[in-house]
């Protein structure tokens, strides 16, 4: 195991161990929240959690969490979830983060609005001044016209790719969208963005989770940083 991915494990099973019985709670995606999975899975075998019901973000996910046997809920019977824990691509000091490098970007922000406490687990790598800095927005969006999404993301001064899979064919998401990854250099007014990009037709969602966190846990080397609320 390599440095970064055992920084990764060791943001995903502190942010693990805040989960405690009872709780429903939601299950990001990606190299870095699957630690949280797989430790979660672990406290439910030993029967250090019961009780619990989760929400997956994607279909990776769920099939980690079954094979686990972590209990899993739906949407009928789950109106609110106690904590989340999910990765994050890039995260500035006020706790704005950019998801979607793994493409769960719409279910992440779906259980992300549902959640009372948002933990996101990141090693140091991820930590920027200003959005942007170094990935790019990932924006879901449905096939039809896909190509007036991209020449609208262009003149709001992105540079645009068409996100592909393994293969080379086009990345399709668990939605089957499409996913353009729009690079704008440093997003100095993140609010004003995201709210163009809401308001564009063919848009699904965009990667920008704005004012959503409540938890930041970096692991570096030299420990772990919990931060709590957002830095003013």
């Amino acid at each position: 195991m390599d440095e970064q991915t055992a920084l990764k494990k060791k943001a995903g099973e502190f942010a693990a161990d805040l989960i405690e019985s009872g709780m429903r709670i939601g299950l990001g995606t990606g190299s870095t929240a699957i630690w949280a999975v797989r430790r979660i899975g672990e406290r439910i075998k030993s029967g250090e959690l019961t009780d619990i019901v989760a929400i997956p973000t994607s279909i990776r996910t769920q099939e980690e969490a079954e094979s686990l046997g972590i209990p899993l809920g739906s949407f009928d019977e789950i109106d609110e979830l106690d904590v989340t824990i999910d990765g994050a691509d890039e995260v500035d000091g006020r706790l704005n983060v950019i998801k979607g490098g793994g493409g769960a970007l719409l279910r992440e922000k779906i259980v992300a609005q549902m959640t009372k406490r948002l933990v996101i687990i990141v090693d140091p790598s991820k930590q920027v001044s200003l959005l942007g800095q170094t990935w790019a927005v990932p924006i879901e969006v449905v096939h039809f016209g896909w190509e007036s999404q991209k020449r609208f993301l262009e003149a709001e001064g992105a540079t645009v790719e068409v996100r592909q899979d393994e293969e080379g064919n086009p990345y399709l998401t668990d939605g089957g969208n499409l996913i353009l990854d729009a690079n704008f250099g440093r997003i100095y007014n993140i609010l004003a963005l995201e709210t163009k990009l809401q308001n564009r037709v063919g848009i699904v969602e965009s990667g920008l989770f704005f004012e959503m966190v409540d938890d930041l846990i970096i692991a570096s080397p030299d420990g772990i940083q919990h931060v709590q609320g957002r830095i003013a």
